[in-house]
């Protein structure tokens, strides 16, 4: 199981000095978030092209207001910046954005999903020609020498697995633990790729971690700063599949060792790449960055 990091752009700055430093510290890879703040391949288009050996990648970029081919020109663009060494990660988002943000129907989203994974697979080869009940996309991009980047996709529930397991190189999680990645994620995923002769696909799991000799208080810190996934209904439902009342307990909280153990933990379940999205206090923060690059060499 390789290590990386997960999290969002607060400032292009900062996040430009994080990449180097987790280049520098052997860390394989680096997601970032994509929500309303920066565009997410812009920054790594632009501050990630120096970073042999860093594999970055979008954790998620939505679909919704992305037209396939639109979203293949650019991640080829960017790809071709950071010398192959992009993910694209894509996902449905939520009603409560798509609907009121983007003016957008909400209905069937694993419909839309297979149609936009469909015509996204074909455009990042550069000439596509697919027409569904909901998307078209037809016609041919012209950028020389892109490579193209495996497409992974934010598939939580059964339906979206098994699409993903036949279109795409694998799913990037978000509040799903490991009774869920055991008993759901991972066994149908696989079992889709296969029946596809698909290759086995990557699992990516990024969950909050923090090194602390406070656990009580670093729990309410993750508490107050997760709530809002439990409000949206697709998080809500892993949250209650693994038996969690409320997202912080998602997170994984304690001293070094406990921490390294539970992480390491997720290679037996047959996760590919962990991701710490780090918090807590600066001094914590520092001990979960310096655990997470020992268990990344």
């Amino acid at each position: 199981m390789k290590i990386g990091i997960f999290d969002q752009v607060d400032d292009v700055r900062e996040t430009a000095a994080d990449l180097r430093a987790a280049a520098r510290d052997g860390i394989d890879s680096y997601w970032l978030t994509q929500a309303f703040g920066t565009d997410t391949l812009t920054v790594l288009g632009a501050v990630a092209r120096d970073l042999p050996g860093l594999r970055v990648g979008t954790a998620v970029v939505p679909a919704y207001p992305r037209h396939p081919m639109a979203l293949a020109q650019q991640a080829l663009t960017t790809n071709v910046l950071v010398d192959g060494r992009l993910a694209l990660g894509v996902g449905p988002s939520h009603p409560s954005v798509v609907e009121p943000c983007w003016g957008m129907s909400y209905d069937r989203p694993a419909r839309y999903m297979r149609e936009y994974l469909e015509a996204l697979t074909g455009a990042l080869t550069q000439r596509v020609r697919f027409r569904g009940e909901v998307l078209t996309a037809r016609g041919d991009l012209d950028i020389p020498g892109a490579p193209v980047p495996p497409v992974l996709v934010a598939a939580l529930g059964p339906k979206m697995l098994e699409i993903t397991g036949a279109l795409a190189a694998g799913t990037i999680t978000w509040m799903v633990g490991p009774r869920t990645l055991r008993e759901l994620t991972i066994p149908t995923i696989r079992e889709a790729a296969a029946k596809a002769g698909r290759p086995a696909p990557e699992i990516i799991v990024p969950l909050p971690v923090c090194v602390t000799d406070d656990p009580p208080a670093a729990l309410a810190r993750a508490e107050a700063d997760l709530e809002w996934y439990g409000t949206l209904p697709s998080y809500r439902a892993m949250l209650d599949r693994e038996g969690c009342d409320t997202p912080g307990q998602m997170a994984l909280i304690g001293d070094a060792d406990t921490v390294a153990a539970r992480i390491e933990s997720f290679a037996d379940l047959g996760v590919t790449t962990f991701a710490a999205k780090i918090f807590g206090t600066a001094d914590e923060r520092a001990a979960t960055r310096a655990l997470v690059a020992a268990l990344a060499r």
